[in-house]
C-alpha cells in the first residue's frame, strides 16, 4: 500500500479536500444541528468545539494514523461536513472510512454516497488497499442501511466496543469492502451516481 497523503478528491457535487485550521468557520456551521452527533463520539456545539475537532484531527493525522478531510459542496464552497480514514495499516494494505458526518440539509441526497465513491476509489485505485472497513453504532439504522446500499458487506458486532460520552456502551457494526469486491462496487456506486 502507498504511502497516505493529504488530498484533494473531486467530484461533481462535492470536493473532498485535506481538513485545515482555515475550515473552522465552515466545520461549526455545517456541525451546529445535534441530531448530527446522536450516534457520534464528539459533538460541535461552539466554535470552540470546532476548533478542538480539527486539532484532535490534524494531531492524529501528524501521528498517521487519520487522514481528515473537509467535505464541501462545490456549487457554493461550503463546508458540509466532514470524513476521514482512520486505522491505517500500511502492513495489512488496510484502513477505515469513518468519523463521517454531513449537515442535514444535505441528508438523503448524493452526496454521501459520492463522497465514498471518491474515498473508496482513491483506496482501491490509487492506495493499492486490499481491505476498506466502515463501522457504526449498532443503533443507527440508517448508517448500516447506508453502508450496505453501497456495497458494504456486514461483518459482524464488536460488543461493548466504545464508552461515548454520555456513558453509553456502544456495540459496533463492522462493514467491508475488498479489493476484489471493488469492480462490482464501483458499477453499483456509478449506476446510484450517474445511472450509467
Amino acid at each position: 500500500m502507498r504511502t497516505i497523503e493529504p488530498v484533494t478528491l473531486e467530484g461533481k457535487r462535492v470536493r473532498l479536500e485535506p481538513l485545515r485550521p482555515a475550515h473552522v468557520d465552515g466545520i461549526f456551521a455545517a456541525g451546529a444541528f445535534p441530531p448530527i452527533w446522536s450516534y457520534m463520539s464528539v459533538e460541535i456545539q461552539t466554535r470552540e468545539d470546532a476548533q478542538a475537532f480539527i486539532e484532535q484531527a490534524l494531531k492524529n493525522e501528524a501521528e498517521q494514523t487519520e487522514l481528515p478531510f473537509a467535505i464541501v459542496n462545490r456549487a457554493d464552497g461550503q463546508v458540509i461536513g466532514s470524513t476521514r480514514f482512520l486505522a491505517i495499516s500500511r502492513k495489512d494494505r488496510g484502513l477505515e472510512i469513518g468519523f463521517t458526518w454531513l449537515t442535514p440539509a444535505v441528508w438523503k441526497t448524493a452526496v454521501n454516497t459520492e463522497c465514498k465513491w471518491l474515498l473508496l476509489r482513491h483506496c482501491f485505485e490509487e492506495l493499492g488497499c486490499i481491505r476498506v472497513q466502515l463501522k457504526t453504532d449498532a443503533r443507527n439504522l440508517n448508517s448500516q442501511r447506508a453502508i450496505a446500499r453501497i456495497g458494504g458487506i456486514r461483518e459482524g458486532v464488536l460488543r461493548n466496543h466504545m464508552v461515548m460520552r454520555d456513558g453509553y456502551i456502544r456495540d459496533s457494526v463492522y462493514f467491508s469492502i475488498l479489493d476484489r469486491e471493488w469492480p462490482e462496487v464501483k458499477q453499483r456506486l456509478e449506476m446510484l451516481l450517474f445511472g450509467e
